[in-house]
């Protein structure tokens, strides 16, 4: 069984990291999404959706837990993110070491986890090494106010929940700036040539 070299993927909102996953994916390294993986608890598991249910009922439909709803309970009383985050760190956890455990079995040298909070969770403790992707500040605002469910309220609760940038760009071990999908393609091919040359 192969020690899977796991990558760690971050960046603050609106700096481009689903693209840059994306691209990875396309040179075929698997790829475990922290809010995909959310999305997948929300929907799909019952013990996360009936805890949360407890806390806020109005929060869960038949589908599962409205993440919209719970967004707009969570921006009217911040009290309950440490509610929330204790339910669903332990279940992403588990589902992340599934993930890796997978990846292990199949002797997959790279996988990258593609985590928004990666050093704000102490991520980096764990990891092989860490990839930031980065833009500069009015690049990232056009490009999240561009999106249908923002506003200018809910992208500074987001950035109050991040570490800034610059301190993100100086702990990591690579940064690719996503200045422009042809140079982002090139650095990741690279990288991933970097990566596998040296294990």
């Amino acid at each position: 069984m192969t020690k899977t070299f796991i990558l760690g993927l971050t960046g603050s909102i609106g700096m481009g990291k689903t693209t840059t996953a994306e691209m990875f994916r396309d040179l075929s390294i698997a790829v475990w999404d922290a809010d995909a993986a959310v999305h997948e608890l929300y929907t799909s598991d019952r013990s996360t959706i009936e805890k949360i249910y407890d806390i806020i009922p109005e929060c869960v439909t038949s589908a599962g837990v409205d993440r919209n709803l719970l967004k707009n309970e969570l921006l009217s009383n911040k009290a309950l993110f440490t509610k929330i985050e204790s339910i669903v760190h332990p279940a992403i956890k588990e589902h992340r070491l599934a993930f890796i455990e997978a990846c292990n079995k199949s002797n997959q040298k790279l996988a990258i986890v593609d985590i928004p909070l990666l050093y704000e969770t102490k991520a980096d403790q764990w990891l092989d090494a860490v990839l930031v992707v980065s833009i500069d500040k009015e690049t990232q605002r056009k490009r999240v106010m561009s999106r249908n469910d923002m506003n200018e309220k809910t992208f500074d609760l987001i950035l109050s929940k991040q570490l800034p940038d610059k301190i993100k760009r100086d702990r990591a071990d690579y940064v690719i700036e996503t200045n422009s999908i042809v140079c982002v393609q090139e650095r990741v091919e690279s990288l991933v040539k970097k990566i596998l040359g040296n294990l």
